[in-house]
């Protein structure tokens, strides 16, 4: 490959010095962490996750505890790599052979289920309930294919201001994380059993138990390693609950290339060399903010590493104090109102044809409260899961035109000649109204469908982190300095978060696409 055609070398500078940890200094390390926990409190947290808890009880919460532990691993190797050299992940793997358009290729197929806004749809659904002032069904498509429209819409809106446009999705994400989870703990707390609590945190300790047929139809949960213990024989899972763990796994935590966007958090939160390389500006305020074509690393002195250290702290302090607590959270709280409160509507996910939240919000609404409680109950509910969806979607929409911005911005040597740091603007916002209008596209044809649609983003977000995570420890391994690179324990991490994600893909594809290619 001519050399030409690949990225540039990195260039010199010394690693900014960061400020101490305290709670003084609260902003500067609060910030990447809860932006993916607000995009995260999504489609796993207030769709999948209470709907298999209305199913299963809390038996298989302990998936979302393997996912959020081995994501925490790929989540710190995403910030080691973007400290070091302020670029995201996704241009290191364009770094490596055979080329960049390759590794454009590979993740615009990982990247397919970002082309399906399903998320919206839900949102739109919520909207429908809320002026129909009742769950709505196939039949008001009519009404949830404009809302859907105009979800997409207004999701766009603000990334245009505020500067950096990680600026306006810390403070969006922010303010979700707040109303979100401080809502369903008041409720949880003033209206749960105390045994539904405990079915769904000791749930996340459960290992092993999967959904198996019952012989008659229907499905049960039992223990696998208790029943080879008795039987000599692993159980067979039920295909349908195959179906069910791959898509609660993929969206536990985070899933898919999300998690990678951390890395580019990172850089426009200024961590690390980021505070050398710049952010992506938005369209109204952002004439100050730039973003270098390509990353920056600093030599390996004393001082430099001395500093290294204390920004590795931050990245630390970020996942194990704010997003891995905040994601056991966000999946346990929706998940007790679900267990609690679904079983008083009268109606199911599949008869309604919409997510199991707004089943939650009905079941509220005929618990047994007063007339104005049970319908004050059901506004705030759905009132949530806009809060919960839209956000969600604002941050697939950034997230998708993030990630295509940073490959054309560095890999393409026309732009890195022509266009100005200030000028990555341009690229980032014509990707997004692309991105807008095929999504009109994509709601228009999926309107019917939004938990298929939801089903699967889940099962092919396993595949897309499942891959990374070897990319993830390709770069880290191969291109960062030996005093810099994994010890053998984040190795270890990252290494089962790849062969977790891609082994629930295979047996998806295995006992569910590949009988339906065969029959066809």
């Amino acid at each position: 490959m001519p050399q030409d055609n690949r990225i540039p070398p990195w260039t010199i500078d010394d690693l900014p010095e960061p400020k101490g940890l305290s709670w003084r200094n609260w902003a500067s390390f609060i910030g990447p962490g809860i932006v993916m926990m607000g995009i995260q409190i999504g489609g796993g947290e207030w769709l999948l996750g209470p709907a298999v808890t209305a199913k299963y009880g809390g038996s298989l919460m302990w998936i979302a505890t393997v996912a959020i532990v081995l994501q925490v691993f790929y989540n710190l190797e995403c910030g080691r790599y973007a400290l070091y050299c302020g670029e995201p992940v996704f241009t290191g793997f364009m770094r490596c052979r055979p080329g960049p358009m390759f590794w454009v290729g590979v993740m615009l197929t990982l990247n397919v289920s970002a082309l399906v806004p399903g998320l919206s749809t839900h949102g739109a659904a919520m909207i429908a309930a809320l002026i129909l002032d009742r769950p709505p069904t196939p039949d008001d498509v009519w009404l949830i294919t404009p809302l859907a429209y105009a979800c997409l819409l207004g999701v766009a809106l603000p990334v245009l201001l505020g500067g950096k446009v990680y600026n306006v999705l810390q403070l969006v994400m922010t303010a979700k994380v707040v109303v979100v989870l401080g809502y369903c703990l008041v409720i949880s707390l003033l209206f749960v059993s105390p045994s539904s609590w405990w079915n769904v945190f000791s749930g996340f300790l459960k290992f092993g138990n999967v959904p198996v047929s019952d012989g008659h139809g229907g499905e049960v949960v039992a223990n696998g390693f208790a029943y080879f213990w008795v039987h000599g024989e692993w159980p067979i899972v039920s295909t349908t609950g195959i179906v069910v763990l791959g898509a609660f796994a993929g969206y536990a935590g985070g899933g898919g290339l999300a998690n990678s966007t951390y890395s580019n958090f990172v850089r426009d939160k200024g961590w690390g060399m980021g505070r050398r390389v710049g952010a992506i500006p938005s369209a109204v305020g952002g004439r100050k903010v730039s973003l270098s074509h390509v990353g920056k690393v600093f030599p390996l002195t004393a001082d430099n590493l001395r500093r290294w250290r204390g920004w590795w702290r931050y990245v630390l302090t970020d996942q194990f104090i704010v997003w891995a607590p905040g994601c056991f959270m966000g999946m346990a709280l929706p998940a007790l109102l679900s267990m609690q409160f679904a079983r008083y509507s009268g109606i199911t996910p599949e008869q309604a044809g919409v997510a199991q939240s707004t089943i939650s919000a009905d079941g509220l609404r005929h618990a047994g409260f007063s007339l104005v409680a049970g319908k004050l109950l059901w506004i705030a509910a759905l009132f949530t899961g806009l809060v919960v969806m839209l956000p969600s979607q604002m941050s697939i929409v950034d997230d998708f035109s993030r990630r295509w911005t940073d490959a054309i911005w560095t890999a393409n040597r026309r732009v890195r000649a022509t266009m100005e740091p200030h000028q990555v603007k341009y690229i980032y916002y014509a990707i997004l109204g692309s991105y807008v209008l095929w999504s009109f596209v994509c709601a228009y044809f999926f309107s019917n469908a939004p938990r298929l649609m939801t089903e699967f983003i889940a099962n092919f977000n396993n595949l897309a982190i499942g891959v990374t995570s070897f990319q993830l420890l390709w770069i880290n391994l191969r291109l960062l300095p030996p005093e810099l690179r994994p010890r053998w324990y984040h190795v270890a991490g990252v290494f089962g978060c790849g062969v977790f994600y891609l082994g629930l893909a295979g047996l998806v594809f295995v006992f569910k696409i590949w009988p339906y290619i065969v029959s066809s």
